[in-house]
């Protein structure tokens, strides 16, 4: 038995987002939520507030007055989805706006701290059975990353440029020490990830470079710049036809050549290989094929460096089968990795060695915050650009929820630098 939830957004398209339109029945199992949440709560020290209204600050003695607040305004159809689906219901109750916070960021980092510890101990075990496992359709075939692929960044550029800098760059700036941590700063920060990215892959004059997944086009574009001739190769056409524009618009197309294909399907001996943020997209399934690329198509004596989001080994490893919101609604198909398993492929799959690491999680953390908050800014132009309220809420969770694990320390981000054996 379903139910409607009054909390809704009046904009709700049943048919486009039904498993939000609905709440699932099972009264006897949101109690259990119920009390798992009144349990999770206390341990993490975060302020459970119920009703209509916003919670003042300080209110209730039972927490500190600085807590983060977790506010249910319909804490029934919160509990039922929470006990059918854990951490998707969890995501899908915030879409539907059955409950929010006056600082999402500041309840979520909370909650990510002290994950491991949220449930009772005697009932932990259970996460493993109880959890949604990964559907057949949420691997990576070349079909399946092609509408993986497509799903995510398909959506239309327009929306990514109102929140994202003037480099149109959709991965981790890198900031320096002292430096203001806000918009036109961000647009420096990307460029000199960038360029410690070239740098570490040794692109200068010359240069073949390979990108494995293109974005809008602007590490191409400084490649270029060095004098390097570019290929870069991405899955989304929206990409692939912005890229081309400004790769143009930049006065360097007789130097990049920017292709719809897959890294498998890539041929071809580069003096350097760069891929930002890929690899998290690739799927466990397809590491070995990846990483076995990248060293195919490198020369001997050439250097690969990858960015990539990452977790710690024990918890990638508990994760690896979940099935979880991000999969649902923002990256179906993806999987986090660890140091330890970039590690394994490299020595099991390939001839390459690390020659540089930088992890810089906390400059995420603010990139994060920087397109959250330039999201939230642009609501009317999302509006207009036929974006309805119900994806606004998926889009501000999804960046809140990111900034939160970064800021946490639950997930970081690293630049690893490698070389071929001669």
């Amino acid at each position: 038995m379903t139910t409607t939830s009054p909390h809704t957004p009046e904009a709700l398209d049943a048919r486009r987002w039904p498993d939000v339109a609905r709440v699932p029945g099972g009264p006897l199992r949101a109690l259990a939520a119920r009390a798992v949440t009144g349990y999770a709560a206390a341990h993490a020290g975060v302020r459970v507030h119920t009703g209509p209204e916003a919670p003042e600050p300080g209110r209730t003695p039972a927490a500190a007055d600085d807590a983060p607040v977790l506010w249910l305004r319909d804490p029934d159809a919160f509990h039922r989805r929470l006990a059918a689906d854990g951490l998707i219901g969890f995501g899908e109750s915030y879409m539907a706006g059955e409950w929010d916070s006056p600082d999402p960021v500041a309840l979520l980092t909370r909650l990510a701290q002290d994950y491991e510890n949220l449930v009772p101990r005697p009932l932990q075990p259970l996460r493993h059975i109880t959890l949604p496992r990964r559907p057949p359709s949420d691997r990576n075939t070349r079909a399946g990353a092609r509408r993986h692929i497509s799903h995510h960044y398909d959506l239309s550029n327009e929306l990514f440029s109102v929140f994202l800098d003037r480099t149109m760059t959709y991965s981790s700036g890198l900031f320096a020490d002292g430096e203001p941590r806000d918009m036109p700063t961000l647009a420096r920060a990307q460029e000199r990830k960038i360029d410690r990215l070239l740098d570490g892959a040794g692109v200068s004059e010359g240069a073949r470079l390979l990108e494995i997944g293109t974005g809008w086009g602007e590490l191409a574009i400084r490649a270029a710049r060095r004098g390097a001739r570019v290929t870069t190769v991405t899955l989304s056409a929206e990409q692939r036809d912005l890229a081309r524009e400004r790769v143009a618009d930049a006065g360097v197309a007789d130097r990049v050549e920017v292709a719809l294909r897959d890294y498998r399907d890539v041929e071809g001996s580069y003096d350097a290989v760069v891929s930002v943020e890929m690899v998290e997209a690739v799927g466990e399934r397809y590491w070995p094929v990846y990483f076995a690329a990248l060293d195919r198509l490198v020369r001997p004596g050439g250097r690969v460096a990858l960015q990539s989001i990452t977790m710690e080994h024990g918890l990638m490893r508990a994760s690896r089968g979940s099935y979880t919101w991000m999969h649902k609604y923002v990256f179906p198909g993806g999987l986090i990795p660890s140091v330890t398993a970039v590690e394994e492929q490299l020595r099991a799959r390939t001839s390459l060695a690390v020659v540089d690491r930088l992890s810089f999680g906390h400059d995420y953390a603010d990139t994060l915050r920087l397109w959250r908050e330039a999201f939230s800014e642009s609501a009317d132009r999302v509006r207009e650009l036929g974006f309805d309220d119900t994806f606004r809420r998926m889009w501000f969770f999804y960046l809140a929820y990111c900034e939160a694990g970064f800021r946490s320390g639950i997930i970081d981000v690293e630049q690893i630098i490698m070389e071929r054996a001669r």
